[in-house]
């Protein structure tokens, strides 16, 4: 027992050391401009870029998130909604027929629909504020350690062009982590820019691959849908992103 509990606590020590390590070396990344040439680095807080993967609480945030985002169109009349039905259809008695009220009762062509859904159901699911925040601080540390985070200086079109924004994404798939954000057909990338620049996001609104927002928009939905994420004004956004959680 007591040996099996040493190489227990031996390997717990040496899986503990890969991760400090994991995130001693995650501490920095290279900082690009819109041509792909490297420019310089930005230093990476670990509590946002080097949490280890928690696929419990993504999954949890991931489906409240859409939880609340889903639209209800179900929606059916009851016999009180339906047009019509205000006189009954013939008297009660002497004709032989069933008796009936109304036309518009659930068992006639035409009336109202028993126990049909009504457009009230509340599929929203309450999530806490920083479960959020340590869902997306996850999802960063990983897409950082599988080499999908890409760090830009700055972003700079005169005129919306699309011309322009197919360039831009020419000049970053020559870097090797990101080799096919250009080529990749479906979902390819976000990208978090520091403000609002109605010049460069109509440059890639008709590249349907890519998805241009601010950064204090990103979210765990969108980040999950895109494969890159592309972070301009790194030194700024980073400071902001950490900021989430003290607020």
């Amino acid at each position: 027992m007591e040996k099996t509990t040493t190489k227990k606590n031996s390997v717990k020590k040496v899986i503990a050391k890969k991760e400090v390590k994991a995130v001693a070396e995650l501490s920095s990344a290279k900082v690009y401009n819109q041509k792909g040439k490297e420019v310089g680095e930005v230093k990476l807080p670990a509590n946002v870029f080097g949490l280890s993967w928690n696929a419990d609480l993504v999954h949890q945030v991931i489906t409240s998130m859409l939880s609340d985002s889903r639209v209800i169109y179900a929606h059916t009349k009851d016999r009180g909604q339906v047009r019509g039905g205000g006189i009954k259809p013939w008297k009660q008695k002497g004709t032989g027929r069933a008796r009936h009220g109304s036309i518009r009762s659930p068992i006639w062509v035409g009336g109202g629909i028993s126990h049909g859904p009504n457009g009230l159901r509340n599929y929203s699911r309450k999530i806490n504020k920083k479960m959020k925040i340590k869902a997306l601080y996850t999802i960063l540390s990983r897409k950082l350690k599988d080499g999908e985070i890409l760090f830009v200086d700055k972003f700079e079109i005169s005129k919306p062009k699309t011309q322009d924004a197919i360039e831009i994404l020419s000049s970053l798939s020559k870097i090797k982590t990101c080799s096919d954000i250009l080529s990749k057909k479906n979902n390819s990338a976000i990208i978090a820019i520091s403000g609002k620049k109605q010049a460069f996001e109509k440059s890639f609104a008709n590249i349907g691959n890519v998805t241009v927002d601010e950064v204090r928009n990103i979210n765990p939905v969108d980040l999950l849908n895109k494969k890159y994420l592309v972070i301009e004004n790194p030194i700024e956004s980073v400071k902001f992103i950490e900021a989430k959680m003290a607020k």
